[in-house]
């Protein structure tokens, strides 16, 4: 009866460890978007421009991101999947680099213009991301696809994490947000 007891405890515990160890970054599903921040604009009609995203949006659906390795292979195959899967306009889309990389912006300018982006605005802000957010230092992503400025869906993912299930999770997610066609 002890030992089973003590092996329930142990399972317990065990089980909240796990729990525990989830990466937790950004707006979680169900909570509203903190508000308005101002992230210096890459590429878009504000491009070079400090601009509020959260603000151009309003309640329309969107792919958020926020990224920390701007260089990253899988970054840039998420991106890409972001801008071909938003293409209908239907969701708006933007990545938030978290960098103190002053050239972080002429980098990102020159992925856009080469990949063609038309849909992802690109942007950069400081390394711990917008007031609020509750952006992880451990999280190198943070996807949250958000309407009506709630998040419905959250992902974090640490440096290297993310694989090909995730980002096809990613545009899974995006379509659900797209509005029904009528």
């Amino acid at each position: 009866m002890v030992r089973n007891l003590m092996i329930a405890g142990l399972v317990a515990l065990v089980g909240g460890l796990a729990a525990a160890a989830e990466l937790k970054s950004g707006p979680q599903t169900g909570e509203k978007l903190p508000g308005p921040f101002h992230p210096l604009n890459v590429n878009g009609d504000k491009a070079g421009e400090k601009a509020c995203l959260y603000c151009k949006f309003g309640d329309s659906p969107v792919a958020m991101v926020f990224a920390r390795t701007p260089d990253c292979p899988m970054t840039q195959k998420l991106i890409k999947a972001i801008d071909a899967k938003t293409g209908k306009g239907e969701v708006g889309a933007f990545v938030v680099f978290l960098t103190d990389d002053d050239k972080a912006a002429d980098k990102l300018k020159a992925f856009a213009e080469k990949e063609k982006l038309k849909n992802v605005i690109l942007s950069v802000d400081n390394p711990s991301g917008p007031n609020k957010y509750n952006v992880s230092k451990e999280a190198d992503l943070t996807i949250v696809l958000y309407t009506e400025r709630t998040a419905k869906a959250n992902m974090a993912f640490e440096k290297g994490k993310i694989s090909d299930k995730d980002i096809t999770a990613v545009e899974e997610g995006i379509s659900k947000l797209a509005p029904a066609k009528k």
